[in-house]
């Protein structure tokens, strides 16, 4: 987890916040140097009307030259800036500095004279005419008298000295962004192991646990994110296998009950007569028996395997039209023995003579035999058995009475489960408890509904739905 998830996501976050960091500081770091120049112009444009004037009355002759040098030098000084005052032909005739002397007198303004005249400053950023050492700012103001052009001033101003006290500002500036980055990366780091790495690590732990068989096993997480809804999914599906597994050793155990005992009452009887323990006379009764337990264990095999069957699919339905009735009284045949050894009375009450529906006739001729079945072996004796057929809607409606004793609330719940038997001391020869969990799986197969209703003041009746034709 740590060398996976973690790692990516701790550098995910780590790259777009340095990305985030770093593009922040680079734009403060332009937005600042361009705000400090034009700052710095400002300064200049309200200097420049000192300028303005002293080089007006330089050219009205009110000023000798050596006090406009003076009055230059003091102001470039301030100002740290080299200014050079020209004419309106842009030769030189001041200057600030005394090694720009050597100017006075040369024309070093041309192109940028029509721009001027029409009262326009130049802004540039260059090596000026290999006369400074380094790149330099250049700022050029016309000069007005009473709406004359008279002139311009040139304000340079070194590239590398505007910027010695952005340096503070810049380290400054990415200091904290480095800073900041350091600090996002830790939180992540630590947020990440809390929020996401260390629950999914215990997720990973349990889920582990279930799959070596320790399915009691649970994530005990207590958030309202997508992380504790993961672990309240992850012990949702824990409960389920729970319940899988227990329902599977339930089923094992039950299957090993179920077959076990038909088979030691077979051994029994065949061991006491190969022993000669049975008399002779006794042997027929004796084998009868045992054939009867054969018959028992062949029914459990045959309902564990069509269960089986159903569960997983491969039984393949052929649906067709058939008459649900004709099925019903058919079925009604097949018990007519152990109907008139228990002195039942049954009634078969159908709303037409045919009801056509669409099912598989193997499958729900088993799911009627099953209920009917199911009914006579709880019902009393002389008891009533009703059998009933009606149409609603496009279903038809078929139910299975009987006046026995009403199923108690706690059997209901667990009466389609697999070798679930309510009076477990009447059916455990009687019974392989897998009946009703075999209807169920039919009807639902067929997309169909069943359900179990108990009647006042007694008895118990099955309805279950099919599609009518």
């Amino acid at each position: 987890m740590k060398k996976g998830l973690f790692s990516k996501l701790v550098a995910t976050f780590a790259v777009i916040i340095a990305v985030s960091f770093i593009i922040t500081a680079a734009f403060l770091s332009y937005w600042f140097e361009s705000y400090y120049f034009e700052q710095r112009k400002g300064q200049l444009e309200t200097e420049s009307q000192f300028i303005s004037t002293a080089a007006e009355q330089y050219l009205q002759g009110n000023v000798s030259p050596d006090k406009i040098n003076e009055t230059l030098t003091y102001i470039g000084n301030y100002l740290s800036t080299y200014i050079w005052l020209v004419d309106n032909y842009g030769y030189v005739y001041a200057v600030s500095d005394s090694e720009h002397k050597a100017l006075i007198g040369t024309q070093i303004i041309t192109k940028e004279l029509e721009e001027l005249r029409l009262g326009h400053t130049v802004e540039k950023r260059e090596v000026y005419q290999n006369i400074f050492k380094g790149p330099v700012h250049t700022f050029e103001i016309p000069i007005f008298s009473k709406g004359i052009f008279k002139g311009s001033m040139l304000l340079h101003t070194s590239i590398s000295e505007l910027r010695e006290p952005l340096k503070r500002v810049y380290e400054i500036i990415w200091m904290s962004a480095i800073l900041a980055i350091v600090v996002s990366c830790v939180v992540i780091y630590y947020l990440s192991q809390r929020i996401i790495i260390k629950p999914l690590e215990q997720i990973n732990y349990v889920a582990d646990k279930i799959s070596k068989g320790e399915v009691d096993k649970r994530v005990s997480i207590e958030s309202k994110d997508e992380i504790g809804t993961l672990a309240r999914s992850f012990n949702s599906m824990a409960d389920s296998l729970e319940a899988v597994e227990k329902n599977r050793r339930e089923f094992i155990s039950n299957v090993s009950h179920e077959i076990r005992s038909p088979i030691t009452s077979i051994k029994g009887f065949i061991g006491g007569i190969l022993d000669g323990v049975i008399p002779k006379e006794k042997e027929n009764y004796y084998l009868s028996v045992t054939y009867g337990e054969i018959q028992r264990l062949t029914r459990l095999v045959n309902d564990l395997l069509d269960l089986s069957a159903i569960e997983a699919g491969q039984f393949r339905l052929r649906i067709e039209e058939l008459d649900i009735n004709e099925i019903i009284r058919l079925s009604v045949i097949k018990f007519e023995t152990k109907i008139r050894e228990k002195g039942l009375k049954v009634d078969v009450l159908m709303q037409d003579d045919e009801l056509y529906v669409a099912a598989d006739k193997d499958r729900i001729t088993q799911v009627v035999t099953n209920l009917i079945d199911n009914a006579i072996k709880y019902v009393g004796e002389g008891g009533t058995v009703r059998i009933s057929t009606k149409t609603k809607g496009d279903k038809a409606l078929v139910s299975v009475f009987n006046d026995g004793p009403s199923i108690s609330k706690e059997d209901l719940k667990h009466i389609w489960d697999r070798f679930y038997k309510a009076d477990k001391s009447r059916t455990t020869k009687l019974s392989t408890g897998l009946g009703l969990s075999i209807v169920r799986s039919i009807l639902t197969q067929l997309g169909e509904d069943v359900w179990i209703e108990n009647k006042e003041p007694q008895g118990v009746k099955f309805v279950f739905t099919l599609k009518r034709i």
